[in-house]
């Protein structure tokens, strides 16, 4: 089965876009169909043949201004939209100068009156042709409401309420719809990190071509100022990449020949070639964009509820106006008052202007959006606005400890003395003589060794496997290994000891253990502090995991246990939870069990891991654990922002309903009820961007 992706030009309603997915969803050539408002975009999976012609029918019979292009060949056509504004514009202009001849000939009303036609013909022209387009596919919408409205107010003789609900109205559309398009920009340049071309190496020097043209084994080069376009490994030359773009960390890092690097660093200093190792669609860059663009695709429970309720709200709001233009005077009469039915007419069009729904349908989609776009931009995948959503109610993280507590790699933890020789001289020794070892062990102690070692004092290396080393360094004979090699009593520590000798006598020993990451202790400290409980399982010894545990300050340790156990312990965690989420952060590859049944599967795979990727719901692009505390905030005040956003919308909605009813409201307050509104919640939105979560 073939999945498509299209991008939905000019679509500016999210009620519209929740129409087109309804249609296509019922077409059984059309699986798993998906229109995000938020990036304008179509994604569904079919198998079959010319599948397109078909779509675009579909749309152009509900939306017939929304255009429906490839996405691998969709440019944003910037000249376009200026027109389309322009010609907005234009309108309102007309209109206005139509609307002061009236107003100057009302003295002759059958002239006044053509003027006055003119001017609502001019404003209303767009959206009384959508709305009778759809109406023809028994489709009733916010277009309908407002055309109904503008021709009833005309009819009733509210000429000029009339005429500044559709002024109004248009107003707020064209900034409506500049306020989305800066929305969607400012969350776009967040992850402006997709490579525009590839400097590919030729016979007679390189050559531009687009990433996706590039093959494995390829060399392109990379100058000062350009984009990483594919993962690879530098053959020649040294550079400094700023890798913020992916991990949300400013500080440069150096890459040298042999060293891999990834799609979508920019190359800060210096100049590189690099033999492609991926192709562009398998590329870091390109998971990741993949990743966010489709994120929202996965609708949180207040989304999803919203798009529900909004497919029916409309024929019930047409439904109740028409009941109060009906029976409005007879209830009045039923009290001892008098209400003409004009004015119950009147008062019902404002009923239909007040209850578009664009704000709600809006603001909830974007939000989430925008938190999303936040989130990346701090180095934070999260692969959908429903677990954005949950996110907000982890009341328990558990963590696996090797590769996500600590490195997963050995290193020097302590070094002990038992005679005149200090730390410094046993390290220098030791590391002089690891270094003729490819032990990992040995690895360990020459990195924790940060000056050069100088092979020619090192004599008569030998290594006695499963034992240790001898070698002469300087003059001295040095055994370095286990204690029975170095002929002492066990030493017990919880790690791994290499013990020394300098000519036959015991000098002290190097215990070398899985670091601790720098970061663990103050990320779990934060997550308790926030009132999170947190947990430790692994795999190692009671002694070694108490160890850890305790240093980093997790509520719980659990040891000694299987990838099972771990399932098993989890399920009783989520169990006792009563409705809080439950999250596991591991390391992507071992934990996958684990990652899929938590609530929230937090990934902490390194930068670009495919496996992390694949794995978990949220990916952290770097090893950082208290990035964790940040995701929640950003998930809190999301949602904040949809809670406010919400309130907002329908606490003025109902209050002008309600003012409407007993007429103290006009349409100046229902214009502002609708397009107002929106235009406030898309605003209240750009503070997720804005803030310091």
């Amino acid at each position: 089965m073939k999945k498509y992706k299209y991008k939905l030009e000019d679509l500016d309603c999210a009620a519209c876009g929740l129409k087109i997915q309804d249609a296509l969803s019922k077409n059984e050539n059309c699986k798993n169909v998906v229109v995000n408002y938020s990036t304008l975009r179509l994604t569904f999976e079919s198998d079959k043949e010319n599948i397109k012609d078909e779509v675009i029918e579909t749309i152009a019979k509900l939306e017939p201004e929304v255009n429906v292009i490839d996405l691998s060949e969709y440019k944003e056509k910037i000249s376009e939209k200026y027109t389309k504004n322009q010609i907005a514009i234009f309108r309102l202009v007309i209109g206005l100068l139509f609307l002061a001849i009236s107003y100057f000939t009302r003295k002759n009303q059958i002239l006044s009156l053509i003027f006055m036609i003119g001017a609502y013909s001019s404003l209303l022209y767009r959206t009384s042709r959508n709305a009778l387009k759809l109406l023809k596919n028994k489709v009733i919408d916010e277009n309908f409401l407002v055309t109904i409205s503008c021709i009833g107010a005309l009819i009733i003789g509210k000429n000029y309420e009339g005429f500044m609900v559709i002024f109004l109205y248009e107003i707020g559309k064209i900034l409506e719809d500049k306020a989305v398009n800066n929305t969607r920009k400012s969350i776009t340049s967040l992850m402006d990190i997709r490579p525009e071309y590839a400097n590919l190496k030729v016979e007679n020097g390189t050559e531009i071509v687009e990433p996706d043209e590039i093959n494995i084994g390829d060399i392109i080069e990379i100058r000062q100022g350009e984009k990483v376009p594919l993962d690879g490994k530098v053959i020649t030359g040294e550079a400094y990449l700023n890798t913020s773009s992916l991990t949300g960390e400013s500080k440069l890092q150096k890459v040298v020949c042999g060293d891999s690097i990834l799609s979508g660093s920019i190359n800060e200093k210096g100049l590189i070639e690099v033999e492609v190792t991926k192709k562009y669609e398998d590329s870091t860059v390109s998971k990741i964009l993949d990743l966010v663009e489709n994120a929202t695709d996965k609708k949180a429970k207040t989304e999803t509820f919203v798009n529900k309720a909004s497919r029916i709200y409309t024929p019930v709001v047409v439904s109740f106006s028409i009941f109060l233009a009906i029976f409005l005077p007879i209830i009045y009469k039923a009290f001892g008052n008098v209400l003409s039915y004009k004015e119950s007419i009147y008062r019902a069009l404002i009923f239909l202007v007040v209850s578009c729904p664009c704000a709600i349908v809006i603001s909830v989609p974007l939000a989430y959006f925008t938190g999303i776009g936040k989130a990346s931009k701090k180095g934070i995948l999260i692969k959908g606005s429903n677990f954005l959503d949950i996110i907000k109610d982890i009341k328990t993280v558990v963590f696996d400890k090797t590769g996500t507590i600590t490195k997963g790699v050995f290193g020097v933890s302590e070094i002990v003395c038992t005679g005149d020789i200090n730390k410094e001289k046993i390290l220098e020794i030791a590391a002089h003589g690891e270094n003729f070892s490819n032990h990992p062990i040995a690895k360990a102690v020459v990195n924790a060794y940060d000056k050069a070692v100088d092979k020619s004092r090192v004599k008569d290396f030998e290594e006695i496997s499963g034992h240790g080393l001898k070698y002469k360094f300087d003059e001295d004979e040095i055994k370095l290994g286990k204690n029975e090699f170095i002929g002492i009593q066990e030493i017990k520590e919880n790690g791994t000891v290499i013990c020394m000798s300098i000519n036959g006598k015991y000098v002290g020993y190097i215990l070398l253990s899985d670091i601790i990451k720098e970061e663990a202790k103050d990320a779990v400290l934060n997550l308790n502090n926030s009132g999170i409980e947190t947990a430790m399982f692994t795999g190692d010894s009671g002694e070694i995991a108490v160890q850890v545990g305790q240093e980093i300050g997790f509520n719980t340790i659990k040891a000694e246990m299987l990838p099972q156990d771990k399932y098993s312990e989890l399920e009783k965690i989520i169990a006792a939870n009563n409705g809080g989420k439950v999250a596991f952060v591991g390391d992507g590859i071992n934990d996958s069990p684990v990652l899929a049944r938590a609530d929230v599967g937090i990934s902490m795979g390194g930068i670009g891991s495919n496996s992390a990727i694949e794995a978990s719901d949220v990916v952290i692009m770097t090893d950082d654990l208290r990035k964790i505390d940040d995701m929640i905030r950003i998930s809190k005040y999301t949602n904040k922002i949809v809670i406010q956003n919400l309130i907002f919308a329908l606490g003025v909605k109902l209050l002008v309903l309600v003012l409407s009813a007993v007429g103290i409201s006009n349409m100046w307050q229902a214009v502002f009820a609708d397009t107002g509104v929106t235009l406030i919640t898309i605003l209240n939105i750009l503070r997720i961007l804005k803030s310091d979560t």
